[in-house]
């Protein structure tokens, strides 16, 4: 599959294993007749519990093609165990489970035969803090193709991920050098890189910018604009001024007052969040009197 091509969506979906693929949808028809975007996640009811404990309860929402989505709230409300159970990454946590649906462009992720490689190369991630492997920039990049088997036009493919994440011409010229020799800035663009090299269809961003400096965090900022043309992006961000300049809709989760339990208060457009939430809570947290 080409990345190229801007707002092209990638035409079919595998993620499990025996199944048939299907067709997806770039839009559908509203109940006004008009149109709307197409569900890249169609989240139902969805819980996640460690062991006995209860980390987030009756999670519902859609997260739409092609829109930069931002994940905000507290400490501890279930921020990160929400991202990461959209690409499956928390199935090696001891105790790990989860109830409710998750689809994936009408897929199950947690059904017995969806493939979690597949999953995780159609979802990419991005962590917190920069981890690129002690290997070349180069090699960071060709890293996962390799692995999956996608080796013919490797150059172009790894020059084409660095383009995509603004960081080729700062590196073109030492593509042999170790990506430990970057800035903190330039590493998290190389995750990026590393990340879309594969031709995923999402990228999911936990805290993207929060180790970074202000000039870092505008690239990293900037390049969400641009990349939301090719990928649907959701972000984690406890930056409220982040999340209202880079994001199209945003979900608000909060502590539940009785069991201290991660809940979705709010999930709208941006704009309304920050100036006309419908729950107090939201209000309370965006104009910083609690959090």
């Amino acid at each position: 599959m080409s990345s190229s091509g801007g707002d092209a969506i990638r035409p079919r979906v595998r993620i499990q294993d025996g199944s048939a693929s299907r067709p997806v949808p770039a839009a559908q028809r509203n109940d006004n007749g008009g149109t709307r975007r197409a569900a890249v996640f169609d989240i139902r009811d969805m819980s996640v519990h460690y062991g006995e404990n209860r980390a987030l309860d009756w999670t519902t929402l859609r997260i739409d093609r092609n829109l930069v989505t931002a994940v905000i709230g507290p400490s501890g409300c279930g921020k990160s165990t929400f991202i990461r159970s959209l690409n499956r990454m928390n199935d090696s946590i001891p105790g790990f489970r989860i109830g409710g649906q998750v689809l994936y462009h009408g897929h199950d992720l947690y059904a017995r035969q969806t493939n979690r490689v597949e999953v995780r190369r159609r979802i990419g991630m991005v962590f917190q803090k920069p981890n690129p492997f002690p290997k070349s920039i180069y090699d960071n990049v060709a890293w996962a193709p390799r692995n999956l088997g996608m080796k013919s036009g490797l150059d172009e493919r790894v020059e084409r991920a660095l383009r995509h994440a603004a960081i080729w011409d700062e590196v073109k010229d030492r593509l042999r050098a170790s990506a430990l020799s970057l800035s903190g800035g330039q590493q998290q663009r190389l995750c990026i890189a590393r990340s879309i090299a594969v031709e995923p269809d999402v990228l999911l961003l936990d805290e993207p910018a929060s180790a970074l400096d202000p000039v870092a965090t505008a690239a990293i900022e900037d390049l969400m604009h641009n990349l939301k043309h090719r990928y649907t992006i959701v972000i984690v961000t406890h930056n409220m001024q982040q999340a209202a300049r880079v994001a199209d809709r945003t979900a608000f989760f909060s502590l539940d007052e009785r069991d201290r339990t991660g809940t979705l208060v709010e999930y709208g457009d941006t704009d309304t969040i920050f100036t006309n939430p419908a729950d107090p809570r939201t209000r309370d947290y965006v104009t910083g009197r609690f959090g």
